[in-house]
């Protein structure tokens, strides 16, 4: 049988053995006798005793800040704000008037265990200067009789915020605080005094190695949730690279198809479909330079091309490829009801995926809409950085903010997203956008980006190894 003397109440706390598990029982000083087994959360050595904290300490809270009440000394005070775990931030600290008779009840000595009462409520430091400070009311101030180890009920105190049982005595609608009463119900675990110091010092030995661990472990943490997306950039990065699949020395070169493009182009501009450009753009390999023909001017882009590619391969600019910035505007009475409406926020960032369908019915939309067509690949020229490209499986109309892209027979409309999503053109479209709160890839910047051309095979092999790989990192 042993008896305690509290600040707040008796209490006797009883155990019994008969090779029974032990039985803890506890009576106040009303009279009421309780079992509290339930509540010890684990055993104890035999010399070890289990107290309510406000067993084996006084307490008090601060002073209540009184701004219509200035008569006193002028004196420092901490606040909440001023405390963390295990440590106090002093450069802000705010003057109270405090009279004499009120200065012991609100002021902090060296070995005092302090502990917030609100917002993050158990919040604990022991006071180590030589100083005294005054705290405010929100502060419990915890002195603890017998010499007991400050430190030793400071990592207490720890346990019972990290760990999740100062739920339990948290009072309060809204915002929990913890009170004097409850405060000094907490039950902890209390060794004999010369083991208390041993472990502390024990504890204070492991938690550089804790710390430590802990930065090791966000890092990891940081990586795990970070490595399949820098792998998908680096494997479509390798994709436009030339470095995802193997050569093949039978392949028809990227050139032909060059050769060929440049021809349809003719074609098409004789029979009226597209203007003539006056600047279309020419680039040859010759002598290990890369030259560019543009309206009748030759010059060496040597400078621009970013990375070695195969040889087989070729570059052009993506005007040259594509119908970049000519778009087919629809207005919105003129697009029929059962029609896809294609909204940015329908795809799905950094994956080429559509999140969802929508009808021309099922939303509310007056503007202009560009028409597009299935199998051209929709580019979001809004905001670059969020990778937004699709490639259409049915006719529908968009956002004046995607552009529909035609790349013809020549350039898969597979490998022309793969490309558009690669970290090359992404880093190339968000460092050309204009604007600041919305930036845009401008039309002539988008025409003028450099495009890595595989042949037209290895196009098609580079398309079958990213879609097999693909759904694995979209599935993270």
């Amino acid at each position: 049988m042993r008896w305690f003397l509290c600040g707040f109440n008796f209490y006797l706390l009883l155990y019994c053995t008969d090779n029974l598990p032990y039985t803890f029982y506890e009576k106040t000083a009303d009279g009421t006798v309780k079992d509290i087994t339930d509540e010890q959360p684990f055993d104890v050595p035999e010399n070890w005793e289990w107290v309510r904290l406000g067993t084996i300490c006084t307490h008090n809270t601060g002073k209540t800040l009184d701004k219509g009440r200035n008569t006193g000394i002028l004196r420092e005070y901490i606040t909440t704000s001023n405390l963390y775990w295990g440590r106090f931030e002093l450069d802000n600290l705010r003057l109270m008037a405090i009279r004499d008779s009120e200065l012991e009840k609100c002021t902090a000595i060296k070995g005092d265990l302090l502990i917030c009462e609100g917002g993050d409520a158990g919040r604990s430091a022991v006071w180590e200067n030589d100083t005294p400070i005054c705290i405010q009311n929100h502060i419990h101030r915890v002195r603890l009789f017998a010499n007991i180890c400050p430190y030793y009920i400071f990592y207490n105190m720890m346990l019972v915020v990290l760990g999740g049982s100062i739920a339990n005595y948290k009072k309060g609608i809204g915002i929990q605080g913890l009170s004097s009463a409850s405060l000094a119900n907490i039950l902890l675990p209390l060794p004999p005094l010369v083991e208390q110091h041993r472990i502390v010092e024990r504890i204070e030995q492991l938690l550089p190695h804790i710390t430590a661990y802990d930065v090791a472990e966000q890092k990891l943490t940081v990586l795990n949730a970070t490595f399949p997306y820098q792998l998908k950039k680096s494997i479509l990065q390798s994709a436009v690279q030339g470095k995802l699949v193997p050569q093949d020395e039978n392949d028809e070169p990227a050139s032909v198809l060059l050769e060929r493009i440049r021809a349809e182009r003719e074609q098409f501009t004789r029979e009226g479909k597209i203007k003539r450009d006056k600047f279309e753009s020419v680039i040859i390999k010759r002598d290990n330079s890369h030259y560019e023909k543009q309206g009748g001017i030759e010059r060496c882009i040597d400078d621009e091309i970013p990375f070695d590619v195969p040889d087989n391969w070729a570059w052009a600019r993506l005007g040259t490829l594509c119908n970049f910035g000519d778009c087919v505007n629809t207005e919105s009475d003129e697009i029929a009801l059962d029609a896809w409406l294609l909204d940015l926020e329908d795809i799905e960032k950094d994956s080429g995926r559509l999140l969802q369908r929508k009808r021309k019915s099922e939303v509310k939309s007056l503007s202009t809409k560009h028409r597009f067509s299935a199998g051209q690949v929709l580019y979001s020229k809004l905001r670059p950085y969020l990778n937004k490209v699709i490639i259409a499986d049915e006719d529908g109309y968009c956002t004046s903010e995607i552009l529909p892209l035609d790349f013809g027979k020549y350039v898969l409309n597979n490998y022309a997203q793969i490309y558009l999503m690669s970290p090359f053109f992404v880093g190339y479209a968000t460092q050309s956008s204009y604007g600041v709160k919305m930036p845009r890839l401008g039309t002539q910047d988008g025409k003028n980006a450099l495009v890595p051309l595989p042949p037209y095979n290895e196009q098609k092999r580079i398309a079958m190894q990213m879609a097999a790989v693909l759904p694995f990192f979209n599935s993270l």
